[in-house]
């Protein structure tokens, strides 16, 4: 169910990440300014595009003061397959598979490709007017290029007459989305990000909100231009989704998963969406399928939120009779003691 309809079912109590999820394209491509051709600027550009991708994949800006990625910065061109200059933008595109293995490697902990698609409602206020921007516009590209700059797939809205009435920076300041959720119910979206932006004595300011499943949480950005100040807020907002899929290291256990009602192409999806735990398939019996994998519970549970995936609660307790001395399997009998099945903390299972 989408997040929309779920939160309108049950009477806007709540935002809840339904499972519409992008495959983030363009994650290992990475656009950075390069002043001219010479070496050393070349090779700052390098490192720069480096460290925009660490951490895109990792959610981390401290981690950039590490041992593992000094030693990186020593030879970045290691980890690229490509690059070329467009004016005066240095185009980088690094491959995945070199890259992925080196950061594992130095025991980084990583983000995949499987990322929640935010719902951006942007609003530009300026010389006391408000302006809504639309998907297609030009004021949707510098929010664009920093969404995939710091790599997180978004949408905007047409930006019609009734959405225009809705996203007021009173609504998109709110603790609830409840004024947005009608005017959003037509995208398909995991969550909704509200911006209101200001010029304040020649800089840019925003006023963000992220709404989630378990509320929402809000900041603000500063900086001297609209790219640059919608390249701040995409990078706070990623920063506060990246804890709840990133897959660290150390912090994995060892866990049975069991899912439902699986189909080849559910099985295609779930191998997807699975590859960052290193899952190993254990069984296959009609429609289930059981994997052994290392990761910690609530992740795997926020990862296969994006796949549409639900989480099957305990069995609950069934009515059992004593075995008889010739029988070894238990038999249900009406009025029989509830033998409760408890729980492993260890083995989650999941439907679609």
């Amino acid at each position: 169910m989408r997040l929309i309809t779920c939160l309108l079912v049950c009477a806007l109590s709540a935002l809840s990440l339904p499972a519409l999820a992008a495959q983030t394209s363009g994650l290992y491509q990475v656009r950075t300014a390069v002043p001219g051709q010479q070496p050393e600027e070349r090779t700052a550009a390098l490192n720069r595009a480096l460290d925009t991708l660490i951490v895109r994949l990792t959610g981390d800006p401290a981690i950039l003061q590490s041992a593992a990625v000094a030693e990186l910065h020593k030879d970045p061109q290691q980890l690229i397959s490509q690059f070329g200059v467009e004016g005066s933008v240095l185009v980088v595109d690094f491959d995945p598979l070199t890259t992925e293995s080196r950061l594992r490697q130095a025991g980084l902990p990583l983000w995949g490709a499987n990322r929640p698609l935010l719902l951006v409602w942007w609003l530009n206020e300026v010389d006391g007017s408000s302006s809504l921007v639309g998907d297609g516009s030009e004021q949707a590209l510098p929010v664009q290029a920093a969404a995939q700059n710091r790599g997180l797939p978004v949408s905007l809205p047409l930006a019609d007459l009734q959405e225009q009435l809705a996203a007021t920076p009173e609504n998109l300041a709110a603790a609830r989305a409840d004024a947005l959720l009608p005017v959003s119910q037509r995208y398909a979206a995991d969550a909704l990000l509200g911006v209101t932006t200001s010029a304040v004595e020649g800089k840019w300011q925003a006023q963000w909100r992220l709404w989630l499943e378990d509320g929402s949480e809000q900041g603000a950005a500063e900086a001297v231009d609209p790219a640059a100040l919608a390249d701040e807020v995409m990078l706070a907002v990623s920063l506060r989704l990246a804890p709840r899929f990133i897959i660290a290291p150390g912090a994995a256990q060892p866990l049975t998963l069991v899912v439902q009602g699986t189909d080849l192409a559910r099985y295609a999806e779930l191998e997807r969406l699975l590859k960052p735990f290193a899952a190993r398939l254990l069984q296959a019996q009609g429609a289930n399928l059981t994997y052994q994998l290392n990761a910690s519970p609530e992740q795997l549970r926020a990862q296969l939120a994006l796949g549409q995936l639900r989480e099957v609660s305990a069995i609950p307790a069934q009515p059992v009779a004593p075995l008889s001395p010739l029988s070894t399997d238990p038999q249900q009998v009406p009025g029989a003691p509830l033998v409760p099945v408890v729980p492993r903390p260890d083995v989650l299972t999941f439907s679609w």
